[in-house]
């Protein structure tokens, strides 16, 4: 399994679909995962540390690992099939749930939790991104760093 991090989400135009862009810790390869806007939202209110006025389902499902007493170990993406992927959520208490990416990832970013890839994930789907387009990752931060949750549309 690779260590990923959270590059951030965009949309993608002009498809108008969302995606949530991981990057490998140790390496070059970068993971883009197409989410619903409901997700993508989540993501970024996370990523902006800004909570919503009510909390969101992710707020709710961290607050209640909270009040059991287990932790959200990790976010396992594990698997690729058909253009779908599929993720495991490891609790603190050894229990792993089948989850998606997204709603995995937004999860992680709440409760701190590490997030993982296969080796067969990446390669399949990850994009290598040469130090020459690095540029291009750097705008795409800048991006990240002036977009707000109302960019997404009001989430559902």
């Amino acid at each position: 399994m690779l260590q990923m991090e959270v590059v951030g989400v965009r949309v993608e135009m002009p498809s108008n679909q969302p995606i949530v862009l991981l990057k490998e810790t140790s390496g070059d390869r970068y993971l883009p995962i197409w989410i619903g806007m409901t997700e993508a939202t989540a993501i970024a209110l996370a990523q902006a540390e800004e909570p919503p006025p009510r909390p969101l389902t992710h707020d709710l499902f961290r607050d209640v690992l909270e009040a059991l007493g287990v932790r959200l170990r990790t976010v396992n993406i594990v698997a690729l099939r058909d253009g779908i992927f599929f993720a495991d959520l490891v609790f603190s208490n050894g229990v792993e749930v089948s989850a998606r990416p997204s709603d995995s990832i937004a999860l992680a970013l709440r409760t701190g939790a590490t997030i993982y890839a296969s080796e067969d994930v990446v390669q399949e789907a990850g994009v290598s991104m040469p130090d020459d387009q690095e540029d291009e990752v750097e705008k795409f931060r800048q991006f990240l760093d002036n977009i707000t949750p109302e960019d997404f549309g009001r989430a559902g």
